[in-house]
């Protein structure tokens, strides 16, 4: 079932799915989709996620966040629970001092990030299900703001319980950790256009090597690393959605030829832009005449 708020006026839409076998992210590419993110709660036995066609094991009583330019699919959607907002509803970004989650929980260096609350904290998602499903039912001036509530809560809650999990944060405290969030917000920001460290850093008033020493000290990647992931990742998700060739693509994310993003993406993956996908379409075709 799925129970959803919009308001005509700003065109924020909030929604929460229970057993809605409906439940996928079909992504951004193709121009039609709306910015929505999403948080999933399995609170049932372990199943499997399928993200920008890779497959996860979802640990049972797991949360997920999953972005919207995120393509995804559960292997039984019937299953769970998932909360989905745009940002005319509620922009985590501009309230990022209420949250704290932008570059952590959405738009962070895990890909995918599963997050396991404990008993009682598996009890608060429930009840915080259970007043959002309340709250889409009373039809009233306030309902908005009502339901806004809900879903910072929810934020929150598994932003505290990600932060608790997470050894860099035990580690390095959230001063440090804060300057990565904002890196990894800036990247999402500018990572078309901007493919080297020597932007962020001074868009943050670091040096490079500030910044590739802070990241070593968590244990993360280095900065670099991590601008070549993020476009090998886009560049991926045009190869498998979209049917733009490799010159497209490599305007579209910044390249200052083809032929740089064919080498680029060649070493990244083992095979140029053009091959992949040749590879990609057959074993589609395959796996569509087996299933067949």
């Amino acid at each position: 079932m799925k129970w959803q708020y919009e308001d005509r006026a700003t065109h924020g839409k909030f929604s929460i799915h229970i057993g809605d076998p409906g439940l996928r992210g079909k992504g951004l590419l193709d121009g039609s989709q709306e910015m929505v993110n999403t948080i999933v709660f399995n609170a049932e036995e372990e199943q499997r996620v399928t993200i920008d066609q890779i497959s996860y094991r979802m640990p049972a009583g797991a949360v997920l966040p999953l972005v919207a330019n995120q393509s995804f699919s559960f292997e039984a959607p019937e299953k769970l629970i998932a909360w989905q907002f745009n940002r005319d509803f509620y922009c985590i970004v501009d309230h990022d001092a209420e949250v704290g989650c932008v570059g952590f929980l959405f738009y962070g260096i895990r890909h995918p990030f599963f997050i396991q609350p404990s008993p009682e904290e598996r009890c608060c998602l429930l009840m915080l299900k259970s007043q959002c499903i309340e709250d889409m039912q009373v039809r009233d001036k306030i309902q908005g703001e009502m339901l806004r509530t809900v879903l910072k809560r929810l934020i929150i809650q598994v932003t505290r319980i990600a932060r608790q999990q997470a050894e860099e944060y035990r580690e390095q405290g959230s001063d440090r950790m804060d300057i990565i969030r904002k890196f990894n917000l800036l990247l999402e920001v500018h990572y078309r256009s901007q493919h080297e460290v020597q932007f962020y850093a001074q868009s943050m008033n670091k040096s490079p090597k500030t910044l590739a020493n802070l990241f070593g000290l968590c244990n993360y990647p280095s900065p670099s690393e991590l601008i070549r992931r993020r476009i090998l990742l886009e560049a991926k998700r045009y190869l498998y959605f979209t049917d733009k060739s490799a010159k497209e693509v490599a305007e579209e994310l910044g390249f200052a030829s083809t032929a740089h993003f064919s080498r680029w993406f060649k070493a990244g993956t083992g095979m140029n832009f053009s091959e992949s996908k040749v590879w990609h379409e057959k074993k589609a075709i395959s796996i569509g005449g087996s299933r067949a």
